[in-house]
């Protein structure tokens, strides 16, 4: 049964990119990959997607930088980072003045993702 909804998952991590994005088809919702935050921002402009799930460190532009176009595109994205490191705190502080659903930390259970994306997507 398909929600109709879409989620666009962003991380260079290509096993956990296909492991999440099974996760989330499992659960009925579409789902658009990218690998990098500038693949992540092109796609976001064609398909809007209901929720935007998106790594931290990453080639070409990192999650941070492309959250911040996000939103400058389009004020009400709805996007969640998820992030195996420490983060830049002025960027993250930035990103939560933004409307930054919120920060996940990796490794995340089927559960933790399953409750972000049925809350927000």
């Amino acid at each position: 049964m398909s929600t109709g909804k879409t989620v666009l998952l962003v991380d260079d991590d290509i096993d956990l990119l296909e492991n999440t994005a099974y996760m989330i088809k499992s659960m009925g919702y579409d789902v658009v990959t990218a690998e990098d935050g500038q693949d992540a921002f092109l796609k976001y402009k064609d398909i809007h997607p209901d929720l935007t799930i998106m790594d931290v460190k990453m080639p070409k532009m990192d999650g941070f930088d492309s959250f911040f176009k996000m939103k400058q595109f389009d004020p009400e994205a709805k996007v969640v980072l998820i992030t195996a490191f420490s983060i830049d705190e002025k960027k993250h502080l930035k990103a939560k003045s933004m409307s930054l659903i919120t920060t996940m930390a990796k490794p995340y259970s089927f559960e933790q993702l399953e409750e972000i994306v049925t809350k927000y997507a």
